[in-house]
C-alpha cells in the first residue's frame, strides 16, 4: 500500500501540483477569515468551503471550473440556512438532510458540475451539525464562505492555474438509462436508504455525533456504481479511519489544540488528501481522519473516547451503504464490469479508426484525443474490476482472469499510444498496408463486442465507406498481407468470438522482446512500399501487438461459462 502511494506514476506532476496548490489555496482562504475577526467555527467553515472547491470541481475546462465554483454559494448557503434553522427540530432536520442527500446524488446526472454542487450542498448541511450552528451564526458563516471561495479561486484561476497549459480534459460520457435504470436515479435511492439506516443507528450511538455515520454512507457512494465497488470502498473507508485514529492518538491528542503545530499538521493532512486521492482511498481517509482530529483539538473536545465513537459511526455508515446496495435496486459487479469493458473495447476501436483515417490522409482525424479518452475509460475499468482483484475476494478464479483482462487492456492501450504516434508522422500517411492492419484490428474489436455475428464483411464495408480511396488498394495488397490462421487458444474462445485471422509477424520468445525489437526496427530501418515511399516498421509491430492482445482477451473473457467476467 505504501508503494502504491509513493511510487505511483504522476505524469506532469499533476498530483503534486494539485496538492501543493490546495495547501496554498486553503491557507489563503482561512487567513482573511482570521483577519476579519471571524470565530473559529466560521474559519473552519470557510476552510472546508475552499477545500471542497479545490477538490470536487473537475469540469473539463477552466471556464467550466470557474462557473461551477461561482455556483457553489447558490446551493451551499441555503443548505446552511436550512440546517441551522432546523437545529432544534430533529425530525424535520433528519427529513431535510435525507432530501438533500437524495437530490445531491441525483444531481450527478448532469455531470461533474452536478456532482460538485451536490457534494457542496451536502457538506454545507453536514458542517452545521459538526459545529452545532444556530441561525444567529449564519451571517458570519456566509461571509466566511464567500471570502474563502474568493481567496481559493484567486489561487486556482489566477496565481497558479496550471490547467491553462494543459489540453482540455476528456470526460467519458456516463452510462445512460431511463427511469430506475438510470444510474443516478438508482444510486440516489440507494444513498437515501443507506443514509436513513445510518442516521437512525448513528443516533442510537450518539445524539450529538450521529452525522458521522451519515457522512460515511454519503462518501462511500461517491464514484461507485456496483455493489462490489461500494463494498470495497466501504471497507477501505473503515480501514483508513482505523489507521488514522491510531495515528491521531500519537499525534493529534498530545497537541491538545496547540495552534502552530496543529496548523502545520493540518497543512500536511490537506496535502495528503489531495496527493493520495487518485491512487488510494484508504490513504486519503487516513489523511481526512487526522485532519478531523486536529480540528476537534482546536475546538477543545478531542479525547480517545470521541475517536472510538467516530470509528463506530463510520462502521455504521459503511454498513448502511452495504445494505443499500445489496437490497435496494442492486447492480452486480458482473453487469458494471461488462459495461465498462465493452466501452473500453469500443474506445480501442475508435482509436484505431481515427488512426486509420489519419493514415488514409484525413487532416481532421485526431487519434491523440481518442487515446486520452481511452485512458479515462481504462481507469474506470480498473475501478469496476477492483472488487474482483481485491485481496479479500472469495473468487480466486475470477480474480486471476480479471487480472489477465486488465493486463491485456493495458497492452492494448500501450500499442494504441504507439500507433497514434506513428499515425501523426507525415511520412506514414497514405499507406494502405497500415490501413489494412487497422481494419483487421477494428474487425477483431467488433468480434469481441458483438459475438456470433458475421463481422468481416460488415467491417470491410464500413471501412470502405469511411475511406473509399483505400478500399481498391486493399484488394491489391491481399497477397502481401495474407492472414495466417493460428490455433485458437480454446475452442470456446474461437467459436464464441469469431476472432478474425491475424497477420502476425514471426513469433518471438516473449511479448516484451517483440516490443523491444519493434522499437529497434523503427529507429534503424524502414520497409519500402510499392510507390517508393517508406513505412515505419514499428507501426506494424504496434498493430500486430494490438491484434495479439485482442485475440488473447477472448480467453479470460469467456473461459468459464459458470462464472463469466462479462455477460454472455
Amino acid at each position: 500500500m505504501l508503494k502504491r502511494v509513493f511510487v505511483a506514476p504522476d505524469p506532469g506532476l499533476l498530483r503534486l501540483r494539485s496538492a501543493t496548490r490546495a495547501v496554498a489555496g486553503i491557507g489563503l482562504a482561512v487567513a482573511p477569515c482570521g483577519l476579519a475577526g471571524h470565530s473559529l467555527a466560521a474559519s473552519i467553515t470557510g476552510g472546508l468551503a475552499a477545500l471542497l472547491a479545490l477538490f470536487t470541481v473537475t469540469d473539463a475546462t477552466v471556464r467550466g471550473q470557474a462557473v461551477t465554483t461561482a455556483l457553489m454559494p447558490v446551493v451551499g448557503l441555503p443548505a446552511l440556512a436550512l440546517a441551522a434553522g432546523l437545529h432544534d427540530h430533529p425530525v424535520a432536520r433528519d427529513l431535510a438532510f435525507l432530501t438533500v442527500i437524495g437530490v445531491g446524488v441525483y444531481a450527478r446526472r448532469w455531470g461533474p458540475r452536478g456532482h460538485s454542487l451536490g457534494v457542496f450542498a451536502f457538506m454545507a448541511f453536514f458542517v452545521t451539525q459538526f459545529l452545532h450552528t444556530v441561525p444567529g451564526q449564519l451571517p458570519e458563516l456566509y461571509a466566511a464562505v464567500t471570502l474563502s471561495l474568493l481567496a481559493s479561486s484567486a489561487v486556482r484561476f489566477g496565481l497558479w492555474c496550471y490547467e491553462r497549459r494543459l489540453p482540455p480534459a476528456v470526460v467519458p460520457a456516463p452510462p445512460t438509462g431511463t427511469g430506475l435504470a438510470r444510474p443516478t436515479t438508482r444510486q440516489a435511492l440507494q444513498a437515501t436508504a443507506g443514509s436513513a439506516f445510518a442516521l437512525m443507528m448513528g443516533e442510537l450511538l450518539s445524539d450529538e455525533r450521529w452525522y458521522w455515520a451519515v457522512g460515511a454512507t454519503w462518501w462511500v457512494f461517491v464514484n461507485t456504481t456496483s455493489r462490489g465497488e461500494t463494498l470495497v470502498r466501504g471497507f477501505r473507508r473503515v480501514l483508513g479511519t482505523v489507521i488514522g485514529i491510531g495515528l491521531g492518538l500519537l499525534v493529534a491528542v498530545p497537541l491538545q489544540g496547540a495552534a502552530v503545530p496543529t496548523a502545520v499538521l493540518a497543512a500536511v493532512a490537506v496535502f495528503g488528501i489531495f496527493y493520495t486521492a487518485a491512487v488510494s482511498y484508504t490513504w486519503m481517509m487516513l489523511a481526512v481522519t487526522v485532519l478531523v482530529e486536529l480540528l476537534y483539538g482546536l475546538l477543545g473536545v478531542l479525547e480517545p473516547g470521541l475517536l472510538a465513537l467516530r470509528l463506530a459511526e463510520t462502521g455504521v455508515g459503511a454498513l448502511g451503504a452495504a445494505l443499500a446496495v445489496l437490497l435496494v435496486l442492486p447492480v452486480t459487479t458482473h453487469a458494471t464490469t461488462d459495461a465498462w469493458i465493452q466501452r473500453a473495447l469500443r474506445s480501442v476501436h475508435e482509436c484505431t479508426a481515427e488512426s486509420a483515417a489519419r493514415l488514409a490522409g484525413s487532416e481532421t482525424a485526431d487519434p491523440a484525443g481518442r487515446v486520452a479518452e481511452l485512458e479515462l475509460v481504462l481507469a474506470r475499468v480498473r475501478l469496476s474490476v477492483s472488487p474482483l482483484v481485491h485481496p479479500l475476494s472469495p473468487m480466486p478464479a475470477r480474480k486471476t482472469r480479471a487480472r489477465q483482462v486488465l493486463a491485456l487492456l493495458d497492452d492494448c492501450a500501450r500499442e494504441i499510444r504507439g500507433l497514434a504516434s506513428v499515425a501523426a508522422d507525415p511520412e506514414a500517411s497514405h499507406d494502405v498496408r497500415l490501413a489494412a492492419a487497422c481494419l483487421r484490428v477494428e474487425a477483431a474489436v467488433e468480434a469481441l463486442t458483438t459475438p456470433g455475428s458475421a463481422l468481416d464483411t460488415a467491417a470491410a464495408d464500413a471501412f470502405g465507406a469511411r475511406h473509399p480511396a483505400v478500399e481498391p488498394a486493399l484488394v491489391s495488397q491481399q497477397a502481401t498481407f495474407a492472414p495466417s490462421r493460428r490455433p485458437a487458444r480454446s475452442p470456446t474462445a474461437s467459436r464464441a468470438w469469431e476472432v478474425p485471422p491475424l497477420a502476425a509477424p514471426a513469433e518471438s520468445p516473449s511479448t516484451s522482446s517483440t516490443r523491444t525489437s519493434g522499437r529497434h526496427a523503427e529507429s534503424t530501418h524502414r520497409t519500402p512500399l510499392l510507390d517508393g515511399q517508406t513505412l515505419p516498421a514499428g507501426a506494424l509491430v504496434h498493430l500486430h501487438g494490438l491484434e495479439r492482445a485482442l485475440a488473447a482477451l477472448a480467453g479470460p473473457l469467456r473461459s468459464s461459462p459458470r462464472s463469466p467476467l462479462v455477460g454472455a
